[in-house]
């Protein structure tokens, strides 16, 4: 098998969900895949702002890996949502929807983190699979995340 297990084909049962059930899992990751890209830009620019005190497009593309045109297009899906403005030729800024947003991702994004930490991930790992994680974990999970690292604290 190609997920890493040493589990093979032979001894493979597929584990057989409701259908109701497995609908609503994959409707669930299709609404979550629907937000990252607004999540992850709105925590970027509440980033890049807190640390260079503005939000240049230029600089939205090159922590992301994309070209200027993809950042464009998105900051205009962001303004459309209400959670950004931007005056012309100007750094982009959050609205106060935009800021709650970015709150909320930052505080998803740091109990993931530290959850995968916790668990013995390092953090570069811990860090780069919060980023996919962050988005479709849901609330109930990341509460129970959180009251185990409470408990151990």
């Amino acid at each position: 098998m190609s997920s890493g297990t040493s589990q093979s084909r032979e001894n493979f049962t597929p584990y057989i969900r409701d259908p109701e059930a497995q609908a609503d899992g994959f409707e669930h990751v299709r609404n979550a895949h629907e937000s990252e890209m607004a999540e992850d830009y709105v925590e970027l620019i509440a980033e890049l702002i807190e640390t260079h005190g503005e939000a240049r497009p230029v600089d939205i593309a090159e922590r992301l890996g994309v070209k200027a045109p993809t950042v464009t297009k998105n900051i205009s899906r962001l303004k459309e949502a209400g959670l950004v403005y931007q005056e012309k030729y100007r750094s982009i800024f959050l609205t106060e929807k935009g800021q709650s947003l970015a709150q909320t991702c930052y505080m998803r994004h740091r109990i993931v983190v530290r959850f995968l930490q916790c668990l013995g991930i390092d953090e570069v790992t811990a860090e780069r699979d919060a980023e996919g994680i962050e988005h479709h974990v849901s609330d109930e999970t990341l509460a129970a995340f959180e009251n185990h690292l409470n408990g151990l604290e």
